[in-house]
């Protein structure tokens, strides 16, 4: 099923792929339709990520083993995670560039994920024992990013240059509303675990399955199938920066600032509970409010910082400065004394996650290495949002020990590394 001939979309499957199976830029501008329905799909995803990582996964694990144990195996359970998540998303980035399907190349993908992603987290759901837990997150994660894979390949598979950053700046704005969406979900749902659960996978699986079904999807002839070897699949996890240097710095930088993300949000349920002394009642309904003053500041950041980028035709400044601001919030957080200071760096952050967020993506798009394996690629450059994940549990008990137990130390080295990744996009030469 496509769009239909009267509205303007990307490039078909046939204007994409030209001789030999290489496949050239979109050309075509697309139209309102089509944006709406992926960034819709886009902010699904989001939701399904994010409900778990901000508020259930760690009430749940904090409901099964009490609170004195609570970081640790929640640390355990996020790592393990986020090292399947680096694995899956550029193998199945891959298998994706080769999927000959009759349905396109990213929708099957995309059905599979959703549906073996939500299996997973009703695994967590109804876990008795935090190893169950592990078992389920780890499904979740395996599936999720099958599916993230193809769909972040849309972008780059449909959108011409011109309209990336706007797009992407588009875009930008679904992790934070998925953010407020899922813990406004939680909320609702507080004290039904399995519905804390289930309805951001019943909510979000609807928009994923319309935008895969109405999808106009690009299609690979079996004849232009490239052959499987060992070394493409171990390449599915490598781009080497000796010929790639834009898609390296591109790399290192999102990989610093997200992991300044992570350290934030998978340790922000504890922040308030050992920093500022909230109860754990009270928990779901600070996370809500916080991520929601963060959300009101990311749309406008995220929409005018991709409208401005494309164009004024830079990427490297709306970036770096993006990351300053974003180190500079987690420092405000760090100091915070009381909620409502806690609420001043959540919007500052917001002003330089949705700067980030909208122009970085747009940025990396126009850095790929290669038209014929976007999704591959991409999936590559994923690991820099998913292993940080793993990173930011392993190194946060060694940050608080030496903290002495302090999350403020702990949000003080976060600040740091978004500073690091501001640094770190500076050296890209393709875009200005």
């Amino acid at each position: 099923m496509g769009w239909g001939t009267d509205m303007e979309v990307g490039a078909t499957h046939d204007e994409m792929i030209s001789s030999g199976g290489s496949r050239s830029e979109p050309s075509k501008v697309v139209g309102g339709a089509f944006i709406a329905s992926y960034a819709a799909a886009y902010l699904a995803t989001s939701l399904l990520f994010i409900a778990p990582l901000l508020v259930t996964l760690a009430l749940k694990i904090n409901s099964l083993v009490g609170t004195d144990r609570a970081a640790s195996s929640l640390s355990l359970v996020a790592a393990t995670g986020s090292l399947v998540a680096l694995v899956a998303n550029p193998l199945f980035g891959r298998l994706s560039d080769r999927t000959t399907s009759r349905w396109g190349m990213r929708r099957p993908w995309i059905l599979v994920g959703l549906a073996g992603g939500s299996f997973g987290i009703l695994v967590v759901a109804l876990a008795p024992t935090v190893w169950v837990v592990l078992i389920g997150w780890c499904l979740a994660q395996l599936f999720f990013n099958a599916m993230l894979s193809a769909m972040v390949a849309v972008l780059p598979d449909q959108v011409p240059i011109e309209q990336r950053g706007t797009v992407a700046g588009i875009l930008g704005v679904c992790l934070p509303i998925a953010s407020v969406g899922g813990t406004y979900v939680v909320k609702v749902f507080t004290g039904h675990e399995l519905a804390m659960f289930l309805a951001p996978c019943a909510i979000g699986g609807f928009f994923i399955v319309l935008f895969a079904l109405i999808l106009d999807d690009r299609r690979l002839a079996a004849a232009d199938k490239p052959r499987w070897s060992l070394r493409q699949l171990l390449g599915s996890y490598y781009v080497s920066p000796r010929r790639h240097p834009d898609f390296a710095w591109a790399f290192a930088s999102r990989f610093m600032f997200i992991l300044a993300y992570a350290f934030l949000v998978t340790y922000e349920a504890y922040y308030l509970l050992d920093h500022l002394g909230s109860t754990e009642d009270e928990v779901p309904q600070q996370i809500f409010l916080g991520t929601l003053t963060q959300a009101v500041v990311v749309v406008l950041a995220s929409v005018a910082g991709g409208r401005l980028s494309d164009r004024t035709g830079r990427r490297k400044l709306f970036v770096a400065a993006a990351a300053v601001v974003y180190g500079v919030a987690l420092f405000i957080i760090a100091m915070a004394g009381d909620f409502d200071a806690f609420l001043v760096g959540m919007a500052v952050g917001g002003l330089g996650f949705g700067l980030y967020l909208a122009v970085d993506l747009a940025l990396v798009a126009d850095v790929l290495p290669d038209a014929d394996s976007v999704a591959k690629d991409l999936g590559v450059l994923n690991i820099a949002g998913a292993f940080p994940f793993s990173l930011a549990p392993a190194m946060a008990p060694l940050v608080l020990t030496v903290g002495s137990g302090s999350y403020q130390v702990l949000y003080v080295v976060a600040g740091v590394c978004a500073l690091i990744g501001a640094a770190a996009i500076l050296p890209v030469r393709k875009v200005r």
